[in-house]
């Protein structure tokens, strides 16, 4: 075999390797068997990809000048939702994201009176989907939710962190 011919199949079952792993360079978002619950099962995330953490969010408020620790003065757990992702959408977009590159998501939620000390999940739930696996953002992320005890303020009951990735 001379040297021209090496190369050649070389450069040949280097291109076949490379062919093959396009898929490899996207993220992979696996729903849940049988379930059409808006969140990934999970996500896989291409090694050469860039992962941005956002610090969470918390609620804007609703009533100017209202007491910070009303829950009056930020809205319900749905309206705090939208207002949370409102700003983790902002935040991502100022980085050349959207919501469709996130990830991974952890919300808290605090209790609500309206629920008897427990989080209000359906609320949570109705500002979610306002941004997530809808027809113009399909893109699910992996997601935990959780009911902790208190946030910062008493009038908060949503605050939300995301991981973000971007491919190369």
């Amino acid at each position: 075999m001379n040297r021209q011919s090496f190369v050649s199949i070389v450069l040949g079952g280097l291109f076949l390797l490379n062919s093959g792993s396009s898929s490899a360079d996207e993220i992979t978002r696996n729903k849940t068997p049988g379930s059409d619950f808006p969140i990934a099962q999970s996500v896989q995330v291409p090694a050469e990809s860039e992962l941005i953490f956002v610090s969470g969010a918390v609620p804007k408020p609703i009533v100017v000048g209202g007491d910070p620790d009303d829950p009056a003065t930020y809205g319900d757990t749905e309206a705090q939702t939208v207002s949370v992702l409102k700003e983790v959408q902002s935040r991502l977009q100022r980085l050349g994201l959207d919501m469709g590159d996130v990830v991974m998501m952890r919300a808290f939620l605090v209790g609500t009176p309206e629920t008897d000390g427990r989080m209000d999940f359906a609320g949570f739930m109705r500002g979610y989907t306002q941004f997530f696996g809808t027809a113009e953002q399909p893109h699910l992320p992996a997601r935990s939710a959780l009911q902790i005890a208190g946030l910062v303020r008493a009038g908060w009951f949503v605050e939300i962190e995301v991981t973000a990735a971007r491919t190369p």
